[in-house]
């Protein structure tokens, strides 16, 4: 059975940094894209960032576009988003996500695979 695990959420003041990661495991495909989405009561899941299963295509939003920095290792099977310069509207539950069939999706439509989300809260 496919799980995908994220860990490294928490609260931070505005301007500093966490960094998520998620660990997949059960079978899944070491080609698939993974990506990140987040989610804030009362919104529909939005689209973050996606990376190519060879690392060498990535594409964010806009408003973390400079900030973010989504990675890597497949020997590995993990994801990780690097959030820098944490603004309080990045306060969500992130959740990372794993598709297939293509180089890279930006909808949830796309995706196979859901973790169960982590907390990021930023303080002003």
């Amino acid at each position: 059975q496919v799980a995908l695990v994220e860990s490294g959420g928490g609260t931070v003041q505005a301007g500093g940094s966490l960094r998520l990661s998620c660990a997949a495991s059960g079978g899944t495909s070491r080609r698939n894209y993974k990506g990140w989405f987040r989610q804030t009561p009362g919104k529909e899941r939005e689209f973050v960032a996606v990376i190519s299963w060879t690392g060498t295509i990535t594409y964010y939003t806009d408003s973390v576009k400079g900030r973010f920095t989504i990675s890597r290792d497949n020997a590995k099977n993990t994801v990780n988003l690097q959030m820098n310069n944490l603004k309080p509207e990045d306060t969500a539950v992130y959740y990372c996500t794993e598709g297939s069939g293509k180089l890279i999706g930006t909808t949830i439509n796309e995706y196979d695979y859901w973790g169960q989300g982590t907390q990021v809260t930023v303080s002003s």
